[in-house]
C-alpha cells in the first residue's frame, strides 16, 4: 500500500548502505532488500495512465510504449525494479547494487530461511548481552 516513488527511496538507501556509519560512496556495503506484495504499490494522480515505459527494437518504426498500470497488472516486480534502478549510480557499482533486491508481486518468496537465520542470529546476541 506504499506509494512507488517514496518506498523505492527507501530501498535504494538500504541497498547502498547509507543506513550504516561506515558508509562509503564507492563501496557496495548495503544490504539485501526482499520486497513481497508488489502488486499492491500504489500510484498517486493519473501516472497509471500517463506514464509510459518506452523500449525501441532498433528497426524503424520499432518503438513501442506501455503504461505504468498495464506493466503493474503483469509484471508488478518490473515497476519497482526500474524505479530503484534510476535511484541507483548508474554504473558497474550501481548494477551490483541491484542485483541485491528480490521483488515477489505476492506473499510468498524463496527466503524464508535466511529471514530465520537472521532472527536466531539477533536472539543469540541478545542472550548474550543480558548474561
Amino acid at each position: 500500500g506504499q506509494t512507488l516513488g517514496r518506498l523505492a527511496t527507501q530501498i535504494a538507501g538500504y541497498l547502498r548502505g547509507k543506513h550504516l556509519p561506515t558508509f562509503s560512496e564507492h563501496m557496495d556495503l548495503g544490504d539485501f532488500v526482499v520486497v513481497v506484495n508488489a502488486s499492491a504499490i500504489h500510484l498517486t494522480g493519473n501516472k497509471a495512465q500517463q506514464r509510459f515505459y518506452y523500449r525501441h527494437s532498433t528497426y524503424p518504426g520499432g518503438l513501442k510504449a506501455v503504461a505504468l498500470g498495464d506493466v503493474l497488472a503483469r509484471h508488478p516486480e518490473r515497476v519497482i525494479k526500474h524505479a530503484v534502478r534510476g535511484m541507483l549510480p548508474h554504473n558497474a557499482l550501481g548494477r551490483k547494487v541491484l542485483s541485491k533486491l528480490k521483488v515477489y508481486g505476492g506473499p510468498s518468496h524463496p527466503h524464508a530461511a535466511q529471514f530465520r537465520a537472521v532472527e536466531k542470529q539477533q536472539q543469540r546476541a541478545s542472550q548474550e548481552h543480558t548474561v
